[in-house]
């Protein structure tokens, strides 16, 4: 067999399995439920009725899709990839490569994963397509690219947490769910606190400088700029994502300089835990 027909036999099994599983369901059914919620809560809170349109919708939706969307991701990644005693030990006898069979997983997870974003991104779309038209579809788009991108690099980050958590068989799975949930809370919750803490302390220049830093050093906060930069422009932008626009002197090298930002977070954790489940004892 070749390496590309390896790589579609252990991505479509990992599919599968990830389809199955209870928590890719459920996931996909609260994720439209929620995003249905959205869509209604912007005019009832304003004393209205009926959906938003698209690009409300997005703008609304963006802090909720940053929220739970890397934390499935991790969760689940880490819940698959992490080596189990006796499966792994009979997956990994193979005579294939384990960076192949990693690469495999990854793909499947993914494609499970941005499917189950799908259905619920679809539902929502829908149902808002019926009540307010076409208006804003564009942003909505956008905002479901981003979604996938945070899908990607979490995972990525899921296999090299998977890949270093030590210890034995039995208790790899549980210490990588706490380190995942570990780097959730820190990149998600605590990163921005802690960024804006540090910079407030500085003058104007230091403080740019490392509000920049600190938006490219994280996945999330590279994913939310680019995303609320491509439905809003600069009017929803806080003071870091302000002073990387300032940087880059516009919204095209800044959009530029966050791809290449999420590229690099996405390939080098995946690349790392390929090399490290090379030289592991499984």
């Amino acid at each position: 067999m070749t390496t590309a027909s390896i790589l579609r036999l252990c991505a479509s099994q990992e599919l599968v399995l990830a389809m199955r599983a209870r928590a890719t369901q459920i996931f996909a059914v609260v994720f439209a439920a929620l995003s249905l919620v959205v869509s209604a809560s912007g005019y009832i809170l304003s004393g209205g009725s009926g959906v938003q349109d698209f690009a409300r919708t997005a703008s609304s939706l963006t802090e909720l899709v940053l929220f739970v969307v890397p934390m499935m991701a991790l969760l689940v990644g880490t819940t698959a990839l992490s080596p189990d005693q006796g499966a792994a030990e009979l997956l990994f006898s193979q005579p294939v490569a384990r960076r192949t069979l990693m690469w495999g997983r990854l793909l499947g997870l993914f494609a499970a994963l941005v499917a189950a974003q799908a259905i619920g991104f679809g539902i929502s779309g829908l149902i808002i397509f019926s009540q307010s038209g076409d208006d804003g579809v564009t942003s909505f788009l956008l905002l479901g690219a981003g979604s996938v991108a945070l899908t990607a690099v979490s995972l990525s980050a899921a296999a090299a947490i998977a890949s270093g958590a030590g210890g034995a068989a039995g208790r790899r799975c549980a210490r990588g769910l706490a380190i995942a949930l570990s780097t959730w809370f820190v990149a998600v919750v605590l990163y921005d606190l802690v960024a804006l803490g540090l910079a407030s302390l500085l003058r104007s220049g230091p403080a740019s400088r490392l509000l920049i830093t600190a938006t490219l050093a994280n996945p999330v906060d590279a994913i939310r700029t680019g995303v609320l930069l491509g439905i809003q422009g600069t009017s929803a932008f806080g003071s870091a994502s302000l002073a990387l626009l300032r940087f880059t002197g516009g919204t095209t090298r800044a959009s530029m300089l966050i791809v290449a930002a999420v590229i690099v977070w996405i390939a080098v954790p995946a690349l790392a835990a390929a090399r490290r489940l090379e030289r592991a004892d499984i």
